[in-house]
């Protein structure tokens, strides 16, 4: 893989072959527990699509989709507790059974805040599934309903996951080398 310096990469967290099998398995589950509901996913972007793509097809459901773009994070590495909305969704969720897709569940604060104002709107229920679950960093009082990998409080980059935008096709989840992030001081 050439269009990223090797050295960027402390190591691989997750392999290309383990994010398959997680997400193959979750979707089956999704498909258990949403049987004769009224699914919504809602996926935030930007980081949660390579993962809302694989997991979907794996949902052997009728479904909707829309998208929520949210910030929280401007170009470091570290949230700014500010979270702002982007991007809305599109149509009304009154009634429906809201399912969260998210890349990575850490401080908790945009979920949180996320959760909060989607539950206002009177959907029938609230869940989260999330790839990637960093229960160290957590702030917020917010669990996951689903999760396919708890990892270490270390920075990740990959299948989705961005360090200022860039990583994300990466088709595994590693862990970035603090020289790369470490230069914004520089």
């Amino acid at each position: 893989m050439s269009y990223f310096h090797s050295s960027d990469i402390e190591r691989v967290l997750i392999t290309e072959e383990e994010l398959k099998e997680a997400t193959q398995k979750l979707g089956a589950q999704i498909t258990k527990d949403y049987e004769g509901k009224n699914l919504m996913i809602i996926g935030v972007l930007k980081g949660s699509v390579t993962f809302l793509v694989d997991l979907i097809r794996h949902i052997e459901l009728p479904l909707k989709m829309d998208f929520m773009a949210v910030s929280s994070y401007g170009a470091g590495v570290k949230t700014t507790g500010v979270v702002r909305i982007l991007k809305d969704l599109d149509k009304p969720i009154e009634g429906m059974d809201i399912l969260i897709v998210e890349d990575i569940l850490d401080s908790g604060l945009t979920l949180s805040y996320l959760t909060a104002m989607l539950r206002e709107r009177q959907p029938a229920s609230i869940r989260i599934a999330t790839l990637l679950d960093k229960p160290e960093r957590r702030t917020a009082d917010i669990k996951p309903d689903y999760t396919c990998f708890t990892i270490p409080d270390e920075f990740v980059i990959g299948y989705g996951l961005d360090y200022d935008e860039q990583y994300r096709n990466l088709p595994f989840v590693g862990i970035l080398s603090p020289k790369v992030y470490n230069k914004e001081g520089e």
